[in-house]
């Protein structure tokens, strides 16, 4: 990890040097010992926060978690998730602060957990990137069917597979300003669809029909507290991609100011897309409808369902729509990442040196290619295949990668904290810190473990099926190959269990801060509030 260590002169200490040094914001710059160019801003990491989530999982997948679980069962599978996100993201906000590094938790494991695991989560992430391309490709042909079966399946593949192509080799700020654009669409439109869908769930539509809480009432678990576990991978699935902020962290010019208002807003997320969103779905179609993604009818997204049986065919579309873009955009957003992850991965010596390296405008061109390359061709399963049938292959490969990546970031985050404690350094040397520490990540690591092992259960006894060695592995062979990958890494390594807390380097890979503001974070924390600023996640110190 030679290149992301940050060498103090002379017998001088962090706090010696964060004093000397006056020319910016952050003195000590890792994200410059890379190619990478510091081109995003708060705006863009905020907006990438609050959408980068925001695709298939939430708008279609909420289809079969309806019909597998009930309304009750999606309802709480999403609250139960969003609390885990919510404590995920304070983790990231702390150690991104501190740690802004190219594939962020996947170098967080290294420094505070261990190489070997490191090395584990950053392939299985990487994994889960290209599967999550795919996985949305797909997803675009399933949304654009609701319009016209004219165009082959593998034509509006090839297309759209263009498409994300395009934004990610743009520059950098493009990238930023395309998903800016995005986010804003989904986050304003959410607003539409709450309102409306509470309008005609009391009966305000064209057609009459109060429902109210008709489908709670009549059958809140559809399949019982089984249909409730397999609700969970798809929850799962569509809140993963909030960690994200945290690669992002790394090309934003000033992290100590950007990514506390990107874990601040997750609230709204969680709130409004996914806790009500969930809710409007579940007051407004019936669990039992066939044209639900994943039935015998259209496989439509369940808010389109919504407005057509209301009589609402002009939001039908219009919802339609906005969903053909979240989708693209979370595409989009795969592809960043998992070029990113890789180009960490090749810092910290377990990747190919040639995807640690990014072209003179900032582009790993290299890990751009070998990524969309594996996501896009993995996406044409789908012609031989019902695009529910993808969806739930590739669901829940990625929400089993995405627990266990969301585990390491809260055990990082406590180790971390136990790192800074044994070495005897004071929190308040933390230049941000959450308030939610240590439960949150204690909550968070937690319900990884239980889901982890819920879903194995589904895994040998699935939901409508037959136990078997076919079944069993098409569910968890995510989790197989993640221990494979540790125990071959752990031979390879050797070494404790984990790193000794007493010898990690905590000033090596870190940013520093000089204690000055600039005027323009003073002006922007003026701006918020500090009352506003509780509500957003925490103080900046």
């Amino acid at each position: 990890m030679s290149v992301l260590t940050f060498d103090i002169p002379g017998n001088k200490t962090p706090d010696d040097v964060s004093k000397s040094i006056t020319t910016s914001a952050a003195e000590g710059d890792h994200g410059a010992d890379t190619d990478l160019h510091r081109a995003l801003s708060t705006r863009h990491l905020t907006m990438i926060a609050l959408g980068s989530s925001i695709g298939m999982g939430l708008w279609l997948g909420s289809g079969t978690s309806l019909a597998h679980g009930g309304p009750v069962a999606i309802f709480v599978g999403y609250l139960l998730s969003a609390t885990m996100i919510w404590s995920v993201s304070h983790s990231i906000g702390e150690m991104a602060i501190m740690y802004p590094l190219p594939s962020a938790f996947i170098q967080w494991t290294s420094i505070f957990v261990d190489r070997a695991a490191a090395f584990a989560l950053g392939w299985a992430y990487w994994f889960s990137f290209w599967i999550t391309i795919a996985n949305e490709l797909q997803g675009v042909v399933t949304v654009l069917r609701f319009w016209t079966h004219a165009v082959p399946t593998a034509a509006w593949i090839t297309i759209f597979w263009v498409v994300i192509i395009f934004i990610n080799i743009w520059a950098v700020r493009f990238f930023g300003e395309v998903e800016v654009v995005a986010s804003t669409i989904k986050f304003s439109w959410i607003f539409v669809v709450i309102i409306s869908l509470i309008v005609v769930s009391a009966g305000g539509a064209p057609n009459h029909e109060a429902i109210g809480f008709r489908y709670w009432n009549a059958e809140p678990f559809t399949h019982g507290f089984k249909g409730f576990l397999a609700v969970m991978p798809t929850c799962i699935f569509a809140m993963s991609g909030s960690e994200n902020a945290a690669l992002v962290a790394c090309e934003t010019a000033n992290p100590r100011k950007s990514v506390p208002r990107a874990v601040g807003s997750i609230w709204l997320r969680l709130s409004l897309f996914y806790i009500l969103g969930s809710l409007m779905v579940t007051i407004t179609v019936d669990p039992h409808d066939k044209d639900l993604f994943g039935g015998e009818g259209v496989n439509a997204s369940p808010f389109v369902i919504a407005y057509k049986n209301a009589g609402l065919m002009p939001m039908a579309h219009i919802m339609n729509a906005v969903i053909f873009i979240s989708v693209l955009s979370t595409g989009s957003i795969s592809a960043y990442a998992g070029s990113r992850s890789l180009m960490g991965m090749a810092h910290m010596d377990i990747a190919p040196k040639l995807f640690g390296k990014a072209d003179k405008v900032g582009r790993p061109v290299a890990g751009l290619f070998i990524t969309l390359l594996i996501g896009g061709g993995l996406s044409y399963l789908n012609v031989n295949h019902s695009g529910a049938e993808v969806f739930g292959w590739f669901s829940n490969i990625t929400s089993l990668l995405t627990l266990f990546g969301w585990g390491m970031i809260c055990l990082s985050h406590i180790r971390m904290r136990h790192a800074w404690k044994l070495q005897g350094r004071s929190v308040a040397d933390l230049p941000w810190t959450t308030w939610t520490f240590p439960y949150g990540a204690w909550w968070g690591l937690v319900w990884c473990i239980i889901l982890i092992i819920a879903e194995f259960y589904l895994s040998i006894w699935p939901l409508g099926g037959e136990p078997g060695a076919k079944t069993f592995f098409a569910n968890f062979v995510s989790v197989v190959a993640v221990v494979v990958l540790y125990i071959g890494a752990k031979c390879y390594y050797r070494g404790r269990v984990w790193v000794d807390a007493r010898t990690i380097d905590l000033d090596g890979p870190r940013r520093f801060y000089r204690e000055e503001e600039t005027d323009e974070e003073k002006a922007g924390r003026r701006g918020v509030g500090k009352y506003v600023q509780k509500a957003l996640g925490g103080f900046i110190n």
